[in-house]
Formats: structure tokens, sequence, C-alpha cells
């Protein structure tokens, strides 16, 4: 596959990286994976090349990487906070080879938030004029499959300490829709977007609603903070990845994460996935 005029795709097994290929590819738009293993590039969409890629490499190395792309996607791998040391240096190589888009996957509400990372990113993308476009999502569906799927699977409960809060979730997927439209039209550099579903929903509703697609009664357990925090710390769980989920469920309890938009229809013409339409598509996750 020729590269030329390509985008490289970094994060591009996972859960939004994925989708990004695939919009793109459907819109015929030549794709460049970014992988570390050949484990990951089994898991990429049939057409798009996959090419090893690591944010620990030379300048040299990296411009190499970039090769035959004009635009890139961006994304903070989770286990990188040092964003000077390993995000900054794959900025600047795009600057240096003449990238002409950098599409960042930032955080919702990281305008108001100095000590994420994704705020020093976006920062040190304006300060540098580089040819960017933040997409800012609010909670992704997917942390109901990936992070809690297994408790409801076997527990038949939700619990996160959310209170009576309402949050207007996102499917990841829309995202990379989202992802590939802004890469393919005009209009789109030096903006950032807060991307929410169009629907604010509590906990309880997503009970109900998974409880109707399941068969099974959903509970939403509403624990307090403690309760939650407590049982992090009956599974070991790291002591930061604590703090993070302490910060995050104070954000949905303020309901800060509220907020729904249209953003996504505006952006691609369709309006973004329901949580019903995410719960059927999903289901087996949470099936026994």
């Amino acid at each position: 596959m020729s590269t030329h005029h390509a985008v490289f795709v970094t994060g591009a097994s996972g859960t939004v990286g994925s989708s990004v290929v695939q919009y793109l590819l459907e819109l015929g738009v030549p794709v460049v994976a970014a992988t570390r293993s050949n484990a990951d590039a089994t898991r990429l969409a049939p057409g798009a090349e996959s090419r090893h890629f690591d944010l620990a490499m030379t300048r040299m190395e990296l411009e190499a990487a970039l090769s035959g792309c004009d635009r890139l996607f961006l994304m903070r791998p989770p286990a990188i906070s040092d964003v000077q040391t390993y995000l900054f240096p794959l900025i600047d190589a795009a600057q240096r080879v003449g990238i002409r888009q950098i599409v960042f996957l930032s955080l919702q509400g990281v305008q108001g938030n100095k000590r994420t990372p994704h705020h020093a990113v976006e920062q040190y993308l304006k300060r540098i004029d580089a040819p960017y476009t933040s997409l800012r999502p609010n909670f992704f569906m997917q942390n109901l499959t990936a992070m809690y799927g297994a408790e409801i699977r076997e527990s038949s409960e939700i619990f996160v300490p959310a209170g009576r809060s309402f949050t207007a979730f996102i499917d990841a997927r829309d995202v990379g829709r989202v992802a590939a439209a802004v890469f393919t039209s005009g209009g789109h550099l030096r903006k950032a977007y807060t991307l929410s579903g169009e629907q604010p929903l509590s906990y309880a509703r997503i009970a109900r609603t998974l409880s109707r697609v399941l068969q099974r009664p959903i509970h939403y357990a509403r624990p307090s903070e403690r309760e939650y925090l407590d049982r992090l710390r009956s599974e070991d769980r790291p002591g930061d990845y604590i703090d993070v989920q302490k910060m995050i469920y104070r954000i949905v309890r303020w309901n800060i994460s509220a907020f729904p938009n249209r953003k996504i229809r505006q952006l691609t013409g369709r309006p973004a996935t329901t949580f019903l339409e995410f719960a059927e598509r999903e289901k087996a996750v949470w099936e026994r």
C-alpha cells in the first residue's frame, strides 16, 4: 500500500485507535498503524499497514516511523504520565517532517484540570503552534465492558460511587468516527471539541437498560466513596490507580460530565450511539 498522504495512528490496536483505523479505511484513507508487537499487528483491520513503533525511539527513528505520512493520530498510553519525555519528542518529529495535522485524544474538562498529562500536551501543541485538533471525550461506554464487565457478568451489579449523578456517556467508536471526519474535512486546525453523548444517564438508568437487554436484574449498588476505595484496596490495586478513581468519581458526582451535546452529529453527520444501542451490540460481554 502506498503511504503517501497516510494517517499515522498511535494506539492503533486499542479501543479508540482501532476505530480510528477502521473509519479512515472506510473513507479510503491509507493508514499506517503503530504497533509494538506482532500480537498488536494481528489485531489490525485488513488494509492497514503495520509499522513497528515505540515512544522511546530516537529522534531519527521517530522521523523514519512517520515517513510517508502527512497526518498523525496521537494518544497517550495510560501507563505514560511523563509526556515531556515520551510524547513531546514525537510531536517535535511530526513538526520536522511536515505533518499537516495532529489529532490528539485529550480529555473532557482538560482546560480546567492542569494536573493531567493531557493538559500538558495540549499546552505544548499550542506553544509550538502545531497544527492540532484536540478531541475531548466524555466517559466511555466501554468502561462498563472493560473495567466493570466481569463484575456485571458475575455479580449482576454496578459498583461505582456515582451517587444520583448523570453522565453523558460516549461510545469510543464514535470518537473514531469523529477523528476520521476531522482528518478528512477542512476547518478543524487549532480547535478543540468536547465530545459527549446526546443522553445524560444515571447509573440507575444504565442498570435498568442492562436488565432489559440481558433479561436479568442488574443492580446499581451506589456505594459510598469509602466503600468503593476499600474494595479497590482489597483487590490490591495500585495507589495511583486508586487516587485517579477517587478523582474521577468526585467529578462524576459533581455532575461535571452530565452535559450532553450534539458535536458528534455535527462533525460526522450521524447521531451519537445511544447506550441501548451499545448495550445490545456488546451484550455478550455481560452474558453468563
